[in-house]
């Protein structure tokens, strides 16, 4: 008979030694507590807009309730080709080359499961998406953090991506625009990226669920660069720019060896995502672009708002360009990031995910969503340039040294 304590002997050490999600943890937190505004999880504060929700009832109206192709509805892989070859001009076949999944996140796990071996390593760049990481070291893989910094504006360079392959490097992973920084990568600076990518023969896995949130600039999709279609895996999905992030519907496109192999795991374990869901992703394209136009006005203006109040403040901010995050620099408050969340939480009753959540780069940081309301996002702000002020002595106001393509204005970090 085997002792109750020693059933931790019997899980795989790999998942004993993940760390919990940092973002979940605050957003349980959130759950106990009354009268939080709260800015940690990333997910929009619109609801799915009424003629999706339509489509989604009258289908049910009508018992569309069974199961779907493994590979998703054909009329929602075929909409989803079309809106790639129209606004990028990028073509997959839907037949084969594309596959609807249960959200972006079973993408990211199927793409990694799909191509990753013991021993590969992939590279990411930090501060990052908090699963990118635990899902490299569950497909066996070793995560090799490529490390940006606020005085860089948090972007990646060929450089540092050239540094960091070796033997052992299997592919990189970018999320444009970046979650939680808010950062984007240009169309000249991501050609000079898939150069390196293309020269050492790596796999690009591009998450673009934040691309059609871009405010600054045009965004680039990957797999429409030069000879990186068929080495690309595209994730994307309507969670985002449609405010679907409970359909938990997502999709994935690429070359058909990747897809089909994607589609045998998928298969085993999901079978399909919800037939309701497709449907509504596939209104979604069909006539949601109004309503996304909308929302991505909205979500401007409160990024607007939100520069200002750092600005106010005076905690140094790199411009986010894209997504709806803001990663301020709370350094200047003498508090690590968990204290620094910890503190706002129990004395202004505001949430925030500590920037070390997505990585050891993130330390002295703090993640801001702004898909929370105006009235929401002034209150909560209001709270926060009290409790710094309590926290930093008068004047005293942490600076960033001027990098390249970056300015100082009145302590907001700005890239030009």
């Amino acid at each position: 008979m085997t002792n109750p304590s020693d059933w931790n002997k019997r899980i795989n050490p790999v998942i004993l030694g993940l760390q919990p999600s940092g973002i979940r943890r605050f957003f349980d937190l959130v759950a106990e507590m009354k009268g939080v505004i709260s800015l940690g999880v990333g997910e929009p504060d619109f609801v799915t807009p009424w003629h999706i929700r339509e489509a989604c009832m009258f289908s049910l109206e009508k018992g569309y309730t069974m199961y779907t192709s493994n590979r998703g509805l054909l009329e929602l892989r075929q909409e989803i080709a079309k809106n790639l070859a129209a606004s990028f001009g990028v073509s997959y076949d839907p037949h084969q080359e594309i596959l609807i999944t249960v959200g972006v996140s079973e993408g990211l796990d199927l793409a990694f499961r799909t191509i990753l071996c013991p021993g590969d390593e992939v590279l990411i760049p930090e501060p990052s998406y908090v699963s990118y990481a635990p899902v490299t070291a569950m497909a066996g893989a070793k995560p090799v953090f490529l490390k940006t910094s606020a005085e860089n504006g948090f972007r990646i360079t060929p450089e540092l991506v050239e540094k960091a392959i070796t033997p052992k490097t299997k592919a990189i992973i970018i999320c444009n625009p970046n979650n939680p920084t808010g950062a984007t990568i240009d169309r000249a600076r991501l050609l000079e990226i898939t150069e390196v990518v293309r020269a050492h023969d790596l796999i690009f896995v591009s998450d673009e669920i934040y691309g059609r949130l871009t405010y600054v600039g045009e965004h680039t999709c990957v797999p429409s660069l030069p000879g990186m279609r068929d080495r690309t895996i595209l994730l994307n999905g309507f969670s985002k720019s449609y405010a679907m992030t409970g359909w938990r519907v997502g999709y994935a496109a690429g070359n058909r060896d990747f897809i089909s192999a994607m589609t045998k795991i998928h298969q085993y374990t999901m079978l399909c995502a919800p037939i309701t869901a497709q449907i509504a992703a596939l209104e979604a394209l069909k006539n949601g672009e109004n309503g996304l136009i909308k929302m991505v006005e909205q979500y401007n203006r409160r990024r607007r708002l939100v520069i200002q109040a750092l600005q106010k403040m005076g905690l140094p901010c790199c411009e986010p360009r894209g997504a709806f995050y803001a990663f301020p620099d709370i350094r200047s408050t003498g508090l690590s990031s968990e204290d620094f969340a910890q503190l706002l939480l129990k004395e202004e009753k505001v949430a925030v995910v500590p920037g070390n959540a997505f990585g050891e780069q993130g330390e002295g940081f703090v993640r801001c969503s702004y898909s929370a309301s105006i009235n929401d996002l002034t209150e909560a702000f209001r709270r926060m340039e009290s409790f710094v002020r309590r926290r930093v002595s008068k004047g005293k106001v942490l600076t960033f040294s001027p990098g390249k393509n970056e300015i100082i204005k009145e302590g907001i970090c700005q890239t030009i």
